[in-house]
């Protein structure tokens, strides 16, 4: 791996236009499960399938089991940034880093420092009511039981793009901006098996397409450079 990081510390001296497009493989090293290895969610027991739970037809249909599963699976707030989250932002601040693009929506990034963090899939941390859209957050979410309700009686959504919602336009359109623009894009725990956010990755018209997960993806036969390593090591050996 060692001359792999040395090729990735020559690209990020080199270049000040980069960006960074990222997936769960980013967050599992805090602690936070993906969805599709091994001992992901996917492979758990549940009276549905997670892909089931979470999409708006259920979520309308059976608030009650979507929200227990939701409290009991995505609600994780002892999770802190790790190595790969405070790198970003570091180069973020070194000018070099011009966005984070990513799938998680855990705020580690905005924990990390990053302030540039596009959230394609929305963030736990933002709930609204359905009827008057007032806000709630991460901690109000954390304590309620049941079905949570605001004081006008309407439902209490998370600002999450469940399966069935389209992405919000306004993110899609600021990432394909910073993708089409970069020189560098490195994609970094990520599978590209969900769309359509993997799609954006067609907008690069840079000159460096970095790689960095542990799994094949399939973008990896276009990569100017590919690592199959846990990304929070890599970034550690990564100097600003």
């Amino acid at each position: 791996m060692a001359g792999e990081v040395e090729r990735l510390q020559e690209l990020v001296d080199k270049y000040d236009n980069i960006v960074f497009f990222g997936g769960a493989g980013v967050s599992t090293e805090s602690g936070i499960p993906d969805f599709r290895s091994q001992d992901g969610l996917y492979h758990q027991k549940y009276d549905y399938p997670p892909e089931t739970i979470l999409s708006h037809t259920f979520f309308m249909r059976k608030p009650e089991e979507f929200f227990k599963f939701y409290r009991d699976k995505m609600l994780c707030d002892t999770a802190k940034p790790n190595a790969a989250h405070l790198k970003l932002a570091e180069l973020e601040q070194a000018g070099k880093l011009k966005a984070v693009i990513t799938q998680n929506i855990d705020n580690l990034h905005q924990m990390a420092g990053s302030k540039k963090v596009l959230e394609l899939h929305g963030s736990v941390y933002r709930n609204y009511c359905m009827k008057c859209h007032r806000f709630y957050d991460f901690a109000h979410m954390k304590a309620s039981t049941g079905v949570p309700r605001c004081e006008c009686g309407g439902i209490i959504k998370p600002d999450v793009v469940l399966y069935e919602e389209g992405l919000d336009n306004q993110t899609i359109n600021e990432s394909v901006k910073a993708i089409s623009e970069a020189q560098v894009l490195i994609i970094g725990g990520t599978s590209l098996a969900v769309y359509p956010a993997a799609g954006l990755i067609d907008y690069f018209r840079g000159e460096h397409l970095v790689v960095i997960n542990k799994s094949p993806t399939p973008r990896d036969r276009y990569a100017d450079l590919l690592i199959q390593e846990p990304i929070g090591q890599v970034f550690a050996q990564i100097h600003c």
